[in-house]
């Protein structure tokens, strides 16, 4: 057991350390579109790394509380809900014209706009 408690401590540390490096990359990103992607990407991973740690420290009382199958309950959320809500974040930051970087050479949304293949959103 004593293993698997050191692995479930070294999975909290980087999740904590995943979740650190999110933090300070919405601090250093240029604009909202960088820093919602930056933010969504590290906050998954050290969100499911953190989870994953808790869920094998407490292996022990696993008869009393089954934390495993409300770990990977709270897993497959993250997977589904992170990625859904940046893309909502992302679109809505795009339809109200928050500008890019200028750094920023591609804009695939409008070239798939211009080309007919996405409608333009609407402001409503």
């Amino acid at each position: 057991m004593e293993i698997i408690q050191y692995l479930g401590g070294a999975l909290l540390i980087m999740g904590s350390l995943s979740l650190l490096i999110a933090s300070i990359g919405l601090i250093r990103m240029p604009d909202v579109y960088n820093r919602v992607q930056t933010g969504t990407k590290a906050s998954t991973l050290g969100a499911i790394l953190s989870f994953l740690g808790v869920g094998l420290l407490s292996i022990e009382n696993w008869s009393e509380t089954n934390w495993i199958g409300r770990v990977i309950i709270l897993i497959i959320f993250i997977i589904i809900t992170n990625p859904v809500s940046s893309h909502i974040l992302m679109r809505a930051a795009y339809v109200m014209k928050i500008p890019f970087t200028i750094d920023t050479k591609v804009d695939k949304l409008k070239e798939d706009i211009e080309n007919k293949v996405l409608e333009e959103p609407k402001d409503e």
